[in-house]
């Protein structure tokens, strides 16, 4: 009987661990028969973010020349380098575009048929268009992957779960205001995926209370634009009159960073140095564990800190009042309190410094008496951030950003590290593309947009929605209509994935913010005494082991890589001793 992997999930994830089996088949599998089975209801490469089925309105959120689904050798990984082009490349497009989804689940589908040609003959292929509903099977024995509409199971000898992002059930908030909603007649649109949501209800004219103003929103302010016929006439917007009027708050109130628009140029900042794997080891071995914001976070501001005034020092010195070498020694060794003292005397003008807390809380302490003296605030600091992330004489924000891509590659190895640090990553380093918040500009002016505040809150009283900020005290927007503007959390107990909750359910652990615990050497999956399951892993957002993508920019280490690398080695290597060849021998 041939050896059989069951990969549930065919999207990115899936994708990309084909492409790294098809590497390393040569070293670790040899030309021996191996039936791989992808079980996905969507079509393999693009799955469902990045299908064919979408608004083509829906870009991506980064650059063509910034997304990759190949190696290169900043990668930290025992497989070989297998090149391949970047989107740009693949698809002949100006590097600095910001394609369009489906363009980018075409440019997966071909990856996923270079993938599955480059696998050694005696290897193949199956693609399974439905849902897998259960992994059932002895820790020491063959598993079973039992599929929607087929009788009988899928009999495994690995099963990796790439199941990507995952609906969820409700939270006990957002049902209890969905239970609000249906009892008055109101409209409540809970986290989801802004592309698959029903926003029919959304009526023209009308005010809707959105919570969220990360890429989420973004998505929804197309959708009800320009996907009702709005149209961009350079800097204003003309409505088609079939728009309701969105207002929009958040934690922080502001929408998140563009991404910077212009390239890097001379020295890069020599990362890691304040947080590597010899920090990250030691974190690990603490026996009491560690905490984020006490051991961690410390780490990372001076790693940030160095990224940006390296840049600053070396690209800007006319800026600066001390040689970088003083500087350095003197950073290297400061503490917190000392390294401020430090920056003042070195670093003339504030706009150049540092500030972490300022662009993680940008709102705080900021009043408005008016609700219209905040909407032109807010579009003035919009504005003033988008000239900066496009002028590179801001280029120490650039530094930054690969400072965040450095720390989150060694955090990913720190496992769960809790909520706070991945959207303060988004809204730095994965934010929308500048042009998208040059159109959210213009729908402010045409008052398509109003802007709420920092800490909105919302409440369901009688009979309506209120939403209230305490950066314009006092005022109050009332709507039949709100949306949560993000994503469900990945959470194993609510992930309405019958899989997930069944592995859950069958002593799978998870972590505090309930993500799915893997094994940080190959990603299996660990129980709650911390064992590896031998036959089962998992890989993408719903695990501890999460990073920033399924696919990175090129020449930045790639976590995602590295993790898809490892798990297609342990695989290859366990299913080889199954092989026939071996067995004979």
């Amino acid at each position: 009987m041939k050896p059989a992997l069951v990969i549930v999930g065919a999207g990115p994830r899936g994708t990309g661990l084909i492409e790294r089996i098809a590497a390393n088949a040569a070293e670790l599998y040899g030309g021996s028969d191996l039936d791989i089975h992808l079980v996905d209801p969507h079509p393999p490469g693009g799955g469902r973010i990045w299908r064919d089925a979408q608004s083509p309105l829906l870009w991506m959120n980064s650059h063509a020349e910034d997304v990759t689904m190949f190696t290169d050798d900043t990668v930290d990984m025992a497989g070989p380098v297998r090149e391949g082009p970047t989107l740009h490349q693949w698809a002949g497009l100006a590097g600095s575009t910001f394609a369009d989804r489906r363009l980018q689940g075409a440019y997966l589908r071909w990856v996923h048929d270079d993938a599955v040609a480059a696998l050694p003959p005696g290897v193949t292929v199956h693609h399974h268009p439905t849902r897998a509903l259960r992994v059932g099977g002895p820790r020491e024995g063959r598993q079973q992957v039992w599929l929607e509409g087929r009788p009988r199971p899928l009999p495994a000898d690995l099963v990796v779960l790439a199941l990507g992002h995952l609906d969820a059930e409700h939270e006990p908030q957002q049902a209890e205001l969905t239970a609000y909603a249906r009892t008055h007649g109101l409209v409540h649109l809970p986290p989801d995926f802004t592309a698959d949501s029903d926003l029919s209800a959304l009526k023209a004219g009308e005010p809707v209370l959105v919570r969220g103003f990360g890429l989420a929103f973004v998505d929804l302010m197309v959708l009800l634009t320009e996907g009702r016929g709005g149209r961009y006439a350079q800097d204003a917007y003309l409505p088609s009159g079939q728009e309701p009027v969105l207002y929009v708050g958040s934690r922080r109130g502001v929408p998140y960073h563009s991404k910077i628009g212009y390239d890097l140029t001379g020295e890069r900042p020599p990362l890691p140095r304040f947080l590597g794997p010899a920090e990250t080891e030691a974190l690990l071995a603490r026996p009491g564990g560690f905490d984020f914001r006490q051991d961690v976070w410390p780490l990372v501001e001076k790693e940030l800190g160095y990224a940006h005034y390296h840049r600053l020092f070396t690209a800007h010195p006319e800026r600066t009042a001390l040689d970088w070498a003083d500087f350095e020694e003197r950073y290297a060794h400061a503490g917190p309190g000392e390294r401020a003292a430090l920056v003042a005397a070195a670093v003339p003008d504030p706009a150049d410094r540092l500030d972490l807390a300022a662009l993680d809380r940008p709102l705080t302490g900021e009043h408005h008496a008016t609700p219209e003296e905040f909407q032109q605030a807010l579009r003035d600091r919009v504005e003033a951030g988008l000239r900066r992330r496009h002028d590179p004489r801001h280029s120490p924000d650039l530094a930054v950003f690969l400072g965040l891509l450095s720390v989150y590659g060694q955090l990913v190895r720190l496992g769960d590290v809790g909520a706070w640090w991945h959207g303060f990553f988004s809204s730095l380093a994965s934010g929308p593309p500048g042009p998208r918040l040059r159109q959210m500009l213009a729908l402010s002016r045409a008052g398509v947009l109003k802007f709420v505040g920092a800490d909105m809150t919302v409440t369901a009283e009688d009979g309506v929605f209120r939403a209230s900020s305490p950066t314009v005290p006092g005022h109050t927007v009332e709507a039949r209509a709100l949306v949560e503007a993000r994503l469900p959390e990945p959470t194993v107990r609510r992930a309405r994935d019958a899989l997930l909750r069944d592995l859950h359910a069958d002593g799978a652990a998870e972590t505090p913010d309930g993500l799915l615990r893997v094994d940080r050497a190959d990603s299996r999956i660990l129980d709650g005494a911390g064992r590896p399951h031998p036959r089962r892993f998992a890989l993408g957002p719903f695990t501890d082991g999460r990073t920033p993508g399924a696919f990175t920019r090129p020449r930045t280490g790639g976590p995602a890589f590295r993790q898809n690398d490892a798990t297609a080695r342990a695989a290859l290597t366990f299913l080889r001793a199954l092989a026939p060849h071996a067995n004979a021998a």
